[in-house]
């Protein structure tokens, strides 16, 4: 069975937020105060209302927005229009384009893009089409990039739980640069090689953020005589191809599901209500709530069927009754006794609602029920978002939104390119770079430095101090002190080379210098004299030798950690 897949890739950069003068950092504070918000649909520039916006809309949550006045402002609060675009934000996001192969527009205009999760106090995102027509070379052909945007993050989730949802403005604002590739990958082995290969390319930017939550993707996957399903927040590269594996297994399920339903002609009967069949129930699960129960006629057998390890038909009911906020479903095709359920009560049941069936328990039965009824009358796959579980399963989140969600942005003026294009920095491809690398530090450290996180520390400092030094401090040495749980600073490693190059340390005291430094809250100079590991050398040196008889081995490992081992043996001769 033919299959269509695709990816979108959405990377933070690190520079200020995007609309507005605030940085780009997420704080470990608590929250100086929060304030609440309802978000409702309404209708797009086209008239129309998106669907995915009326769903969101119809759970009717309250939002709370946590304040942090380090990383927002009035902006986030939507109490202020936006300032002008990041100035170096943009600039990135063209370089990103540029090194994409994409066509930059020629004038960028701000969407807004309608949003009713809470993830945006103003119930939109701001979103602006940079680029199109891209692509990158891949060993199964080259793979197109229909889209290159510039947008804002969302807010931090903290908590959901009901009718509530509560987030976190620290992130909302910072800037993302969104990729879309087109429906070009072929199988779950090549997403993840795609995936890889842009990610190595965002990373030759000094100005991509690093570290976890720091790059989102996106899977949009259909198989033939399915439906475009768009799977979100995929945050590990290796469970890529699992969620393309069972996202089509899944849709193949449903044609079969599908086929059967048509052939015995079922369908959802009527919503009841049925508490009162349990007034006297030892049932945890039902006793004093509302209980609801939905009429399946035909479906006996289906509700239990599997779509892949661990999720049946059922789960997927499950999910859309959960959208309305209930914790699940019970249907008939289960063991109704492991939920405490008497042999009187399961007779009931279907004496009431015949011998298939759903349950659900709760004030927001009847709402879950109708979504549940909604998606069993569907003889098609539908259209979905989805997320990305950590199992490679996803799971029901909304429909998939369309066109109804955008709408321009008016307090942002249009931003023509061409003036912008003459001072772009050309990106080098992480295949250039790496040639580069090699000529500096070896084809060793060459390979661990193209994809770790120090490689644009590692380009700025080996303008100013030896590459290969340089290159074994950060990748063997920090490496080395984080896995035993410290962490440097940057600014501790800039001063720990300058003390060096002032031949004011050695290189065999850079981890116990570093590590008492971190551990202590001390700059580098003050951890070198409190542990008393200045240099010796000059005549202090040469007096050493004479005491010491000129032992190149004794002096070595009484004083490893002040004395240079290369003008030791020049001296001793």
């Amino acid at each position: 069975m033919a299959i269509k897949a695709g990816i979108e890739i959405h990377q933070r950069l690190n520079t200020g937020k995007l609309f507005c003068r605030c940085p780009s950092i997420l704080c470990d504070e608590k929250p100086l105060f929060s304030f609440f918000r309802r978000l409702h649909a309404v209708a797009s520039e086209l008239g129309e209302v998106d669907i995915a916006a009326e769903k969101e809309s119809e759970r009717a949550r309250l939002f709370e927005y946590q304040v942090y006045p380090r990383a927002c402002c009035l902006v986030e609060m939507d109490e202020e229009p936006p300032s002008e675009m990041d100035k170096t934000a943009l600039k990135v996001a063209l370089e990103i384009a540029q090194a994409l192969n994409a066509d930059i527009v020629d004038e960028i205009h701000v969407m807004r893009k309608i949003v009713l999760d809470g993830s945006n106090t103003s119930g939109f995102q701001r979103t602006a089409l940079i680029a199109m027509n891209g692509y990158i070379e891949t060993s199964k052909g080259r793979v197109g990039i229909e889209s290159i945007a510039l947008e804002e993050e969302s807010a931090g989730i903290v908590a959901r739980e009901g009718g509530k949802a509560v987030y976190r403005l620290d992130r909302l604002g910072i800037p993302l640069v969104e990729i879309s590739t087109s429906p070009d990958i072929k199988d779950g082995a090549h997403l993840k090689e795609t995936a890889e290969k842009i990610g190595m390319l965002l990373r030759m930017s000094p100005y991509v953020a690093r570290g976890l939550g720091t790059i989102r993707q996106d899977v949009n996957i259909s198989v033939e005589g399915g439906a475009r399903v768009e799977i979100k927040g995929a945050q590990d590269l290796h469970t890529l191809p699992l969620l393309l594996e069972k996202e089509v297994r899944r849709q193949k399920a449903l044609l079969e599901i599908i086929e059967e339903v048509k052939k015995r002609g079922a369908r959802p009967g009527a919503i009841k209500e049925v508490t009162d069949l349990f007034k006297d129930t030892s049932s945890k699960i039902v006793k004093n709530r509302c209980v609801f129960g939905l009429e399946m006629k035909g479906f006996e057998g289906l509700l239990g069927k599997e779509l892949y390890e661990g999720r049946r038909f059922g789960t997927e009911l499950s999910d859309y009754a959960k959208s309305m906020g209930v914790r699940g479903i019970i249907h008939s095709d289960e063991d109704l006794a492991k939920y405490g359920f008497s042999s009187s009560e399961i007779a009931s049941l279907r004496a009431s609602l015949g011998n298939c069936f759903v349950l659900v328990a709760g004030e927001e039965g009847l709402k879950a029920l109708e979504e549940v009824k909604r998606r069993a009358s569907m003889l098609f796959v539908p259209k979905e978002t989805r997320k990305a579980n950590a199992d490679g399963s996803t799971s029901y989140m909304r429909p998939l939104p369309g066109r109804a969600r955008l709408y321009p942005e008016t307090d942002i003026p249009p931003i023509a390119t061409a003036p912008l294009l003459p001072h772009l920095t050309k990106l080098l491809t992480p295949q250039e770079l790496e040639k580069t690398l090699e000529q500096q530090v070896g084809k060793e450290f060459a390979k661990k430095l193209i994809k770790s996180h120090h490689l644009h520390l590692f380009l700025r400092l080996s303008q100013h101090y030896p590459p290969k030094l340089v290159a074994s401090l950060l990748e063997n040495t920090l490496v080395a002190l984080r896995r035993e749980g410290v962490m440097v600073d940057e600014s501790l490693v800039k001063e720990l080379l300058s003390l060096y190059a002032e031949e004011k340390i050695v290189k065999s005291a850079f981890p116990d210098i570093l590590a008492f430094a971190a551990k202590h809250g001390l700059s580098v100079k003050e951890a070198v004299e409190r542990l008393g590991v200045e240099r010796i050398k000059g005549s202090e040196l040469k007096r050493l030798v004479e005491r010491e008889g000129r032992d190149f081995k004794k002096i070595i490992s009484k004083y490893r950690l002040r004395v240079d081992p290369k003008e030791l043996k020049e001296m001793i001769g």
